[in-house]
């Protein structure tokens, strides 16, 4: 199988990042799969020592097919670190695999990446592919291995060139969306938070890749396919974690324990109802205040 290049985004967290290495070289297309990774600068002073150390694991990563280092000089952050590093890697790919330095990943996590991007290259609505996926209450025996939503996200991902540049990153029709209700309001199918993400994000209070992206694949109806059983645990969930804090309750995930290398894809390309509704209830509303007063729970308690 032709592999896609996996790339790895880290900054300070050496702890998680080797357990999402050790992770990642448990797959069996590992050894068949070019490793590009990119180590952001270093914020303050008090970090250069943090990412200094990052550095210095990083050159003693083995395991792949190649390992390519990108070391920045300057702090980027998130959103430009992915930003940019994908659209490098899809300047001569036509294909990436993009990974977090907190997120573990099963060991048939590549396995059903690559399987997917190689099933639904040619299907243009099917915009990426997540290998997370919420716990929406999946009974044991069903037979159905995975299934579309309206909407990405970011905790293990992947795409194809095609769809990645045509994303506008400036976002240069926010204005029609800001000034339409009924926009607004069929852009919230995706879930309660997307239209205050994107309006911070505009007003220069968030800087977030994964919004814009989302934006996007709202204009043109694009799709994501969800394994039902997650393949990626996100362990970034305490007070060094830079985007992921509070409680992670919500997040938690219906993990894949079989690890089957023999994997069924949906041939009716739809999202269905069932599975919809089941995450909207995950993103709405009521299960976000729920979220909030469970992180502020934790803060009261971890303060005492």
């Amino acid at each position: 199988m032709k592999t896609a290049p996996i790339l790895l985004f880290t900054y300070i967290r050496l702890d998680t990042l080797i357990e999402t290495v050790k992770a990642l070289k448990e797959n069996i297309l590992a050894k068949d799969s070019d490793l590009y990774i990119f180590s952001d600068g270093p914020k303050k002073e008090a970090d250069v020592q943090k990412v200094n150390k990052i550095r210095t694991y990083l050159n003693s990563i083995e395991g792949f097919k190649n390992v390519f280092i990108s070391e920045s000089t300057l702090n980027k952050g998130l959103a430009s670190s992915i930003i940019s590093g994908v659209s490098e890697v899809m300047s001569f790919s036509d294909s990436v695999i993009v990974l977090e330095d907190d997120l573990i990943t099963t060991p048939n996590f590549l396995t059903y990446m690559n399987s997917a991007l190689h099933k639904y290259e040619e299907t243009s609505k099917v915009f990426s592919i997540s290998g997370y996926s919420f716990d929406l209450g999946a009974q044991s025996k069903s037979q159905e291995e995975s299934y579309f939503l309206n909407r990405g996200w970011s905790w293990g991902w992947a795409t194809w060139k095609d769809r990645w540049i045509a994303v506008d990153w400036n976002v240069s029709d926010y204005n029609t969306l800001k000034n339409s209700k009924n926009r607004r309001r069929k852009f919230a199918q995706l879930g309660s938070d997307v239209n205050t993400m994107l309006k911070r994000q505009m007003e220069g209070s968030l800087d977030s890749w994964a919004i814009r992206w989302f934006y996007h694949q709202f204009k043109i109806d694009g799709i994501t396919l969800y394994p039902l059983y997650s393949k990626v645990y996100n362990d970034g969930w305490d007070a060094h974690a830079t985007h992921t804090s509070g409680s992670n309750k919500r997040y938690l995930p219906l993990l894949d324990t079989n690890h089957s290398l023999n994997i069924q894809f949906p041939e009716i390309i739809e999202v269905k109802k069932k599975y919809q509704n089941r995450f909207l209830r995950k993103m709405g509303i009521k299960a976000r205040i729920f979220s909030k007063l469970e992180t502020m729970f934790l803060k009261t308690f971890n303060s005492k």
